[in-house]
């Protein structure tokens, strides 16, 4: 590396020398050093043209220097006069100026005196070599003669060292110089332009300039680009890379244009050729040109200096680069490396049966599967480094040892996993032995159990049984287990507690069941060598050989039976087992295959999840910074419109708190559940409190799209948007949350999908539907702000429970009179909330507008109290409808579902709220009767044996009565209730599991859950579906002790039965649910016997079942508040109802 960074100051060094070069050569093209003067510095005295060089030369080359005719010449200042002769003397070559300077002076419109003077002034202020002057003279008579004599005469005033020639006419000045070198007020051919020739020396020397500040720049940006000191991560190391190729184009683009330049004067300085090819340049345009192409071959020398330095600076930034990248790819793989190598470590077991052995060494195939790739790029980055070694990376020193590391953790893990393999395979050898040894002995068992007693008694028999045992001890070298101290010797690197206490059962088995062969073998051996006395053979009955079917012999570790009972047991179904063992191995296989690719799909939904998660916090992180924030920066408050002052809480709603629980909370423990997927519901579950958050935000949503509405066009957002650079506008990253909401069940679905048979299923479905449940609380939440003209506290009325949109008709009824109230043929459109205390009536009013303000409203127009709510789930004529009934009946409303399964799915929910107020009003019932109780005598218990029906009916009955959780009371004295029907859940029942959060289904707008159906009767009584629970409680103690411990008391008159008798006769249920009987007389422990007045059988039933018939009009009712305890309500229920349920509820106590 120092090699490396010398040769770079070395390269450094050669680029400065060869810089200073070009600007050294530049000055002297320009000759700088000799006259430091420029065209543009006396640019105004130039103009002057009181003295001008013209390109013309004498006939040895001498340059021509015109005075022309100036009449303001003596007014010239001295200063400008020795600027100008200097800087003209400057221009021709060194060479030509050392042959001297030819001045031609024309004064022929002037007088003597100025002829004097202006050459007196040369000749004191003329800064080079004089060759010889040329004077046009007056051409005046008398100005010519006096000029004649007064130059004879004051010669010597002169004081020139080289000849004047006083010349008469300009004839006699081409016998001097050339008429082509002359120009055209000299008589001359000379093209000569003075703005021109001022232009071209004002392009050249800017030009020359321009080449000497590029080299000088080149070199500062240079030595700038060589003192960078090197970045220590890649971004870094890549940022500075590309700012130095921005300042390199730059430079080199700087050096095009004045490239650009150079080439454009040249063209300008060749233009009189292109215009006609007969035209020459004189002798200083043809220095001139010669200038430009110097100065273009010192700009090229520039440029190529340059470039040859940024070649070997740009190949040290991105090997530096390159060691970057190197270094942190050294870091992953190392780690990833080490991982596994922990991982690895954790394969110790080495299996207690051969299936487990043969499960291992898959496990160990799998993950040396799953680590190839990451030993394959820690490879690939080894081979990498060695690339760089070779190509003289300048960090050789620190990649080689790097290189070095990756290849020993590689060569490290392979090994450890190849050991871990033979141990396994070793496991694997020795639990075919024991299995080979135990199958041997399972055979020899079955051998010994299946040889016949009655033909072993004789010599043949005997004979035939020791050659078969003797033909099956021959088999047992290959099977059995020969010395154990071998085996010890053979698999001590894999032999543990367990393990060898296994084999020592086996080797105890083998030796048992040798055992056993040996004394039979000696038995028949007796039996085959001498004839005994016949006796009477008592062989083993057969069916004692199939009773006990056998664990498989893998599964039996431990067991000591080496009896010939046990061979019995175990004989028969060996065979059997075997088949069922290898068929179970072969799907355990396949199945095997595809659990390991359900995992795969389970760590794609996880990492879906876990990126998602990671872009969503971003998202919010960058709303809240770029806008939220910026809304109380004071560099920002005069783009802020006055609609959006102190509005920053409708506008983004509780977007902080969402985004503090993702951020801090949720999102890692998100990352927890990475290693196990299927586990990832218990995540939502313990964290599903805090989703309610959501519900906050989604009302206040509206709010938010209207203000964005009115100031979507204010400075503000377009500002934070640009400085963002975001594509999407401030609204769409508002709608964020919600989208995320929703997203987070389709995840759980696809997670459930693919874990149905993991450990975690149950959380995810738990979780699943809680999620579900959050979006239906949430849209009924958006419903249930849109409510208008309700004077209380919707808060009030408890949870909302279910909405949705219904035909409603009235039907209203005052005693046994009915009086239609409002008789309507049109049903009227209503939306239905139906809460926890009360369900609203509210009419729907759609809005006009555009997207939350298009959402509709809802008019209140009455609701009615749950506690004084009873309903009818079937009304003839539409299996869509149900009756709502207020008062005993006093206001019915019928209404029509949209679907019988929306139908059925509002009267669960509302039969779910009548019974848990039926089972509160119980449960306070109870307390004051407990209360009650501790002040009275306790009365005498009940006889336990009734008039009629078994001992153990009358047991399950009283377990029924006494049981205080139970709200099924007294259903039958001889079973229990049916089972309700499938896809309807029993009101009644408790769930089997408590869940976290309770979900409840919803019509709109995620769909109808759980209710495929409803039982509907061919013909079920219109007024015989009731539930209610309106309260009708009793203020005497001793009625309520009475209904609490006494029997009902037996009461003339007909009944209807609210839960059949199911006990079966030998012809036909004596009572169905729905049946009218008539009381014949009273038993014992509330029993009665009746007469079916449908059937005309009788039977004993329950006091409890039966329901009193108050009028005629079809509707069975409950009992009254009177003979009902001091909790009971007033209930009543048809066929339909008992067959769904299974369980009277108008005497829930018993």
């Amino acid at each position: 590396m120092r090699f490396w960074l010398r040769n770079e100051e070395m390269a450094l060094e050669e680029m400065v020398q060869r810089l200073n070069a070009v600007c050294r050569h530049t000055d002297e093209i320009m000759h700088r050093d000799i006259t430091p003067l420029c065209a543009a510095d006396i640019q105004d005295q130039l103009k002057k043209r009181f003295a001008y060089l013209s390109g013309g030369r004498g006939q040895d080359g001498s340059p021509v220097i015109t005075f022309p005719d100036y009449p303001a010449f003596g007014d010239v200042p001295d200063k400008e006069f020795q600027n100008v002769m200097t800087y003209l003397t400057s221009i021709p070559s060194l060479q030509d100026a050392g042959i001297g300077f030819i001045l031609v002076i024309d004064r022929r419109q002037d007088k003597w005196t100025s002829v004097k003077a202006s050459i007196l002034r040369i000749a004191a202020s003329f800064p080079a070599n004089l060759q010889l002057v040329l004077v046009l003279r007056p051409t005046g008579f008398f100005q010519r003669t006096l000029s004649d004599l007064a130059f004879k005469f004051n010669r010597d005033d002169f004081k020139m060292k080289v000849p004047v020639i006083m010349l008469s006419s300009v004839p006699e000045l081409h016998g001097y110089i050339d008429k082509s070198q002359l120009t055209e007020d000299l008589g001359g051919t000379l093209d000569y332009c003075h703005s021109r020739w001022l232009y071209h020396r004002t392009a050249i020397e800017s030009f020359a300039l321009m080449v000497k500040q590029t080299a000088q720049m080149l070199q500062s940006f240079g030595t700038e680009l060589a003192e960078t000191e090197l970045p220590n991560d890649v971004q870094s190391t890549s940022s500075v890379l590309c700012e130095h190729t921005e300042k390199k184009d730059r430079a080199k683009e700087d050096m095009r244009l004045a490239l650009d330049e150079g080439q454009s004067i040249l063209e300008n300085i060749r233009e009189p050729l292109a215009k006609s090819g007969e035209q020459s340049l004189n002798q200083d345009q043809l220095d001139n040109q010669t200038t430009v192409q110097r100065l273009l071959a010192q700009l090229s020398e520039t440029e190529a200096a340059f470039d040859e330095f940024w070649a070997k600076h740009q190949q040290k930034l991105q090997q530096c680069l390159q060691l970057r990248h190197f270094e942190q790819d050294f870091r992953e793989d190392k780690a990833s490396l080490d991982t596994l190598a922990q991982k690895i470590a954790t394969f110790t077991d080495v299996g207690n049966s051969l299936a487990h052995a043969e499960h291992l060494l898959k496990d160990l195939a799998s993950f040396e599967e799953k680590s190839s790739a990451s030993v394959e790029r820690a490879r690939a980055l080894s081979l990498e480094g060695e690339k760089l070694i070779d190509s003289k990376h300048y960090a050789v020193d620190s990649i080689r040892p790097k290189c070095h590391e990756l290849q020993h953790l590689c060569d490290q893990f392979a090994a450890e996993v190849e050991r871990r393999r033979g141990l396994l395979s070793k496991s694997l050898e020795l639990h075919g032995l024991l299995e080979a040894s135990m199958r041997w002995c399972d055979e020899g068992i079955y051998l010994l159990a299946s040889q016949p007693v009655d033909k072993c008694q004789s010599q043949d028999g005997a004979e035939a049984a020791l050659q078969e045992i003797e033909k099956f001890l021959e088999t047992g070298a290959e099977n059995k287990i020969q010395e154990l101290n071998k085996i010890y010797q053979d698999y001590e690197s894999i032999l543990t507690k367990d393990l060898m206490e296994h084999v020592q059962k086996v080797f105890q088995k083998q030796e048992g069941m040798e055992e056993m062969f040996h004394r039979r073998q000696a038995s028949l051996k007796k039996l085959a060598a001498k004839q005994t006395r016949p006796v009477q053979p008592v062989a083993p009955r057969p069916e004692a050989l199939t009773k006990s079917p056998c664990p498989s012999p893998g599964s039996r570790r431990g067991s000591e039976n080496s009896s010939e009972g046990s061979a019995l047991r175990r004989g028969p179904y060996r065979r059997a087992k075997s088949e069922m063992s290898e068929s179970r191995q072969g799907r355990s296989s396949s199945t095997g295959d595809e659990e390991g690719s359900l995992a795969v799909l389970r760590r794609h939904v996880m990492n879906e999840l876990l990126d998602t998660e990671r872009v969503y916090v971003e998202e919010l992180l960058c709303v809240l910074e770029g806008y939220a924030a910026e809304l109380d920066n004071p560099l920002m408050a005069h783009l802020v419109s006055p609609g959006l002052q102190n509005k920053k809480d409708v506008l983004f709603g509780n977007m902080e708190e969402i985004y503090h629980f993702h951020n801090r909370i949720f999102l890692r423990e998100l990352e927890d559940y990475a290693g196990c997927p299927e586990l990832v519901g218990r995540c939502f579950l313990e964290r599903m409190e805090e989703f309610q958050i959501y519900e906050k935000y989604c009302q206040n949503k509206p709010r938010s799209e209207s203000l964005w509405r009115q100031c979507s066009d204010c400075p503000f957002f377009q500002e934070c948007q640009r400085k963002l650079d975001h594509k999407l506008s401030l609204d769409s990253y508002l709608l964020k949350p919600v989208q995320r909401i929703t997203k987070y069940q389709l995840l759980l679905k696809e997670m459930l999908k693919y874990s149905k048979s993991c450990e975690g299923a149950e959380d995810l479905q738990e979780a699943l539907s809680s999620i579900l449940g959050i979006l239906k609380a949430v849209n009924d939440s958006m419903h249930l702000i849109a409510i208008t003209g309700y004077d209380g506290n919707l808060s009030d009325l408890g949870k909302l429970l279910m909405q949705g949109s219904f035909s409603v008709w009235t039907d209203h009824k005052k005693g046994h009179t009915k009086v239609k109230d409002l008789a309507r043929f049109k049903p009227m459109q209503r939306h239905l909330f139906l809460h926890e205390k009360a369900v609203l009536f509210c009419k729907k009013r759609e809005e006009n507008g555009e997207g939350y303000e298009k959402a509709p409203s809802y008019s209140y127009k009455q609701s009615l109290n749950m506690a004084a709510v009873g309903i009818t789930e079937n009304v003839k004529g539409d299996v869509r409808k149900f009756e709502i009934w207020y008062n005993a009946r006093e206001e019915v409303y019928i209404v029509q579902a949209p679907s019988p399964e929306i139908k059925a799915a509002w009267v669960s929910e509302i039969r779910k709220v009548l019974t848990s107020q039926l089972q509160a009003c119980r449960e306070a019932s109870q307390h004051r009767v407990l209360e009650q109780s501790q002040s009275l005598p306790l009365p005498a218990p009940p006889s336990t044996s009734p008039s009629k029906g078994s001992t153990r009916n009358i047991k399950k009955l009283e377990e029924r009565k006494t049981d205080p959780l139970s709200l099924e009371g007294y259903v039958s004295s001889t079973s229990l209730p049916k089972p309700p029907e499938k896809g309807r859940a029993s009101p009644t029942s408790p769930d089997k599991k408590a869940k976290r959060h309770e979900v409840k289904s919803d019509p709109t707008p995620f769909g109808l859950r759980g209710w495929s159906k409803t039982s509907q009767p061919s013909e079920a009584p219109e007024d015989n579906d009731g539930w209610s629970s309106a309260e009708e409680l009793i203020n005497s103690s001793d009625a309520e002790e009475e209904g609490r411990v006494g029997a009902r008391k037996l009461v003339p008159g007909k009944y209807t039965v609210v839960t059949g008798d199911e006990k079966e006769s030998p012809d036909a249920l004596a009572v169905r649910s729905g049946d009218v009987v008539e009381v014949v007389h009273e038993g014992d422990e509330g029993l009665w016997y009746v007469r079916n007045l449908t059937s005309s059988k009788e039977s004993w039933v329950p006091a409890s079942s039966l329901s009193t018939l108050l009028s005629t009009s079809g509707s069975a009712q409950c009992l009254s508040s009177s003979e009902s305890s001091a909790g009971s309500t007033l209930l009543s229920t048809s066929s339909s109802c008992s067959e769904s349920c299974g369980a009277p509820l108008s005497d829930l106590q018993g």
